[in-house]
């Protein structure tokens, strides 16, 4: 008889407990909704009920093809175009008479530079005299070789010769004419060369003076720079230069001209790495009218890489689970379920993705990691 009380008492507490323990387990998850605001389906999706404050802090963006804006950063430097630098030479030995030039100075196209004083530079004016008094002997003798062979007087052998020494005077003069127009463009009786600026520009460099005995020809007096225009020089890394080609976009920002950008083309590309950097150099031209770039200034180049369109996605769109990448989709109206995707390397804000998604999925681009908390 004392059986069936104490069976029925241990029912009602168990069942007491069972309903204890469904209500706080009801309860706890109520209060984890409220933390939370996300509830799990069955399918393993996520939704996010209309009064959670959730919905406020997702953004949520459709897939479409896009160009990626991906560009390489790159060190460089400014540099004088090579065919716009011109080393003064002298083609003969001599003494330097005269500088009229220093560094940094402006000059105009055929203003004198220097002069030297030369024995060659003499013997090359004589020559050229003594060249045009024979041809001047010349002609006349085959002027009266004609006029006697006229009058009967003269054989025929006679003119032919006076015509080989005619022809034979032309040639030395035109040679004498010729090496003397090779010194210089302007020449004095007593030896002078006159140096001239080829072209309008700057003078970049002197190294010689006034009474210097000039004996080497291979070494320049000074250099003349025309700087309207120079090159930016982009150091490309070994690995990058399958991505490098002429006619690219490029930026270019000087750290001595903070907020100035510069754009410009690749206008061409060395053949050949650099043996100690291991770099391969492309050449930017940009104008400079105000000569307001330097050579040897730094710079940073970045240039605009030309990729085919792809699906891309910001990075912020990029979730870490379980050592793959995920993103967020949603399926629904605000209902999200994690899929693994693919992605390519990329620098910019996006990166393109490979496999995983497709266009017009649409995709959690913001506040992705509420969501991430399993």
């Amino acid at each position: 008889m004392l059986l069936r009380p104490l069976l029925s008492l241990r029912v009602l507490r168990t069942s007491f407990f069972l309903v204890a323990f469904g209500a706080g387990y009801e309860l706890a998850g109520s209060a984890a909704w409220a933390v939370s605001g996300i509830v799990h389906e069955k399918d393993g999706s996520l939704s996010v009920p209309e009064a959670s404050p959730l919905r406020g802090q997702l953004e949520i963006t459709p897939l479409k093809m896009t160009a990626p804006r991906d560009t390489l950063s790159v060190p460089g430097s400014i540099v004088a175009e090579p065919s716009r630098v011109i080393p003064i030479f002298t083609p003969v030995t001599g003494r330097v008479a005269s500088v009229s030039v220093v560094p940094g100075q402006h000059v105009r196209r055929g203003q004198e530079l220097l002069t030297v004083l030369s024995g060659d530079m003499a013997q090359a004016s004589t020559d050229e005299t003594k060249a045009r008094a024979g041809l001047v002997q010349a002609r006349a003798a085959m002027e009266r070789a004609q006029e006697v062979k006229q009058a009967g007087g003269a054989a025929t052998k006679d003119v032919e010769a006076a015509r080989a020494a005619l022809q034979q005077a032309e040639a030395e003069d035109r040679r004498a004419q010729a090496r003397l127009a090779s010194l210089s463009d302007k020449t004095q009786a007593d030896g002078t060369l006159v140096f001239r600026a080829p072209v309008d520009g700057v003078v970049g460099s002197v190294t010689t003076a006034p009474g210097v005995n000039v004996t080497d020809i291979t070494a320049p007096l000074m250099s003349m720079e025309d700087l309207a225009e120079v090159w930016a020089v982009a150091d490309i890394a070994e690995a990058d230069v399958d991505d490098i080609h002429v006619g690219q976009s490029v930026a270019i920002t000087l750290p001595a001209r903070d907020g100035l950008v510069f754009p410009g083309q690749i206008a061409t590309i060395e053949p050949d790495l650099h043996l100690e950097t291991r770099r391969l150099r492309a050449m930017i031209p940009l104008p400079n009218p105000d000569e307001d770039l330097k050579p040897n200034m730094f710079a940073n180049v970045a240039i605009q890489l030309r990729q085919p369109a792809g699906l891309m996605v910001p990075q912020s769109a990029l979730l870490m689970n379980n050592d793959r990448v995920t993103v967020f989709v949603e399926t629904s109206p605000w209902v999200f379920q994690r899929r693994v995707v693919t992605i390519s390397y990329d620098e910019g804000e996006d990166t393109e993705v490979l496999s995983g998604l497709k266009v017009g999925d649409r995709v959690v681009t913001r506040g992705g990691v509420l969501l991430n908390d399993d």
